[in-house]
């Protein structure tokens, strides 16, 4: 959530930022200083009316104690008055600052001024390449072929035990992908993060805290009768073990990392896009999350970036960095990098992976502060990054390691596999 101070202060850049993201705030952005400036007038005519109820006080119990009983009484009918007009004043401030809370939670984040502007993924800024190892010829299968002949993923019978977009790993498949979340949170114990097992669910206060409500209430698996929601990312339970903190400026940054199941209900998604291990209702992820000091998130996300580019590195894998336009960043996001792989069976590009710098939008929601070297009470930066979704590096290995007797393992997996090949 944007700051109200920043929206009051830069009223006409905010405004002309968001059209970045496509968003026309013009309307929305004068609304909320409209209801501002009314707030701030009702609340000085509160206090101005309580400040004589309290005067009135004062005099009434001067009266009494000098016996002027009638003079008491008829300030205390004035001060019945101002009661009823501070309890007035008071409904008027509560509708003024819920609308006023309402319309600022519509609000996206303000995206970095560097951003390339667009409308879709067609306009995001390829900003680095290493396509080396895609194959120059050969036909290769699909995953979802591969996952049928070595028996390792079934599709089918997922769908039956749950629905379509639960598959079920059995057999090596089972195994590659336990050696993929044990190596991946390996090499981030390695650079420094703090292992974390959170809560698979969490309650509506954490996930409007990320920002996922209200902005994605229909994305997410709910559980009306509990009032819970099933997490679409480590993200939000890691994050929220921060809320309403306030941190040690000396303590920052906060470094942690997660291994989850992620639940996104993908409503609307069809064709090609959600064949085999494509897009999943259910998926393993590795989630790195930073709480760090405003002055230093941009080179924190820089160095998240290219942490995951050597986890793709390790496992042989040829990918892409793509810096996200306007139009293709999240509600939440300042700055987001993609991280895409090859598929040798699709011939397509494949994300995997979202690196993103927040800034103060979700500290602001979540209340998560830190006091700085003069003692001042300031908001942190948040980012988080896939470090990695598993579905897609899955595919993407399976189709780019087919040899004559089956799918090689990636050397860095094989001593967390206990196998050198599928088959």
């Amino acid at each position: 959530m944007l700051q109200l101070s920043l929206i009051r202060e830069q009223t006409a850049e905010v405004i002309d930022r968001l059209k970045l993201k496509n968003f026309d705030g013009a309307q929305i952005i004068n609304d909320i200083v409209r209801l501002d400036d009314s707030r701030r007038e009702t609340q000085k005519a509160l206090d101005d009316v309580q400040s004589q109820s309290n005067s009135l006080a004062k005099e009434i119990g001067v009266f009494f104690k000098q016996g002027r009983i009638q003079e008491a009484d008829e300030l205390k009918e004035r001060t019945a008055a101002l009661k009823l007009k501070a309890k007035d004043y008071d409904e008027k401030l509560e509708s003024v600052k819920k609308e006023l809370d309402d319309l600022l939670v519509r609000v996206p984040n303000l995206p970095h001024p560097g951003i390339p502007s667009g409308k879709s993924a067609e306009d995001n800024e390829i900003v680095h390449l290493e396509d080396d190892l895609i194959p120059a010829s050969g036909e290769y299968l699909p995953h979802w072929e591969l996952a049928s002949k070595y028996d390792i993923i079934d599709f089918a019978t997922g769908t039956k035990i749950t629905g379509s977009g639960f598959p079920l790993y059995k057999g090596k498949g089972a195994r590659l992908q336990r050696a993929l979340i044990n190596f991946f949170i390996d090499e981030a114990l390695a650079a420094g993060y703090t292992e974390v097992q959170p809560p698979y669910m969490v309650n509506a206060a954490s996930a409007f805290g990320t920002g996922q409500l209200p902005d994605k209430d229909g994305q997410m698996y709910y559980a009306q009768v509990d009032d819970l929601y099933l997490i679409p990312t480590a993200e939000v339970p890691v994050t929220n073990m921060y809320r309403d903190s306030i941190l040690k400026v000396q303590d920052l940054p906060f470094k942690n990392v997660a291994y989850s199941a992620c639940f996104r209900r993908e409503a609307g998604s069809y064709g090609k896009d959600v064949r085999g291990l494509n897009r999943l209702h259910q998926f393993d992820k590795v989630e790195i999350v930073q709480v760090t000091h405003p002055e230093k998130s941009y080179q924190t996300l820089e160095e998240m970036r290219e942490y995951v580019a050597g986890l793709l590195r390790k496992l042989k894998l040829p990918f892409r960095i793509v810096k996200l336009c306007g139009g293709d960043m999240s509600f939440t996001s300042a700055l987001t990098y993609d991280m895409e792989v090859w598929s040798a069976g699709q011939k397509r590009w494949l994300e995997v992976s979202s690196v993103s710098n927040f800034e103060s939008f979700q500290s602001n929601r979540l209340k998560l502060r830190y006091k700085d070297e003069a003692g001042k009470i300031r908001l942190a930066h948040t980012l988080n990054g896939s470090a990695l979704a598993l579905p897609r590096i899955v595919a993407a290995l399976l189709e780019l390691n087919q040899v004559p007797e089956g799918i090689r393992v990636p050397e860095v997996l094989r001593p967390y596999c206990g196998f050198t090949t599928i088959n």
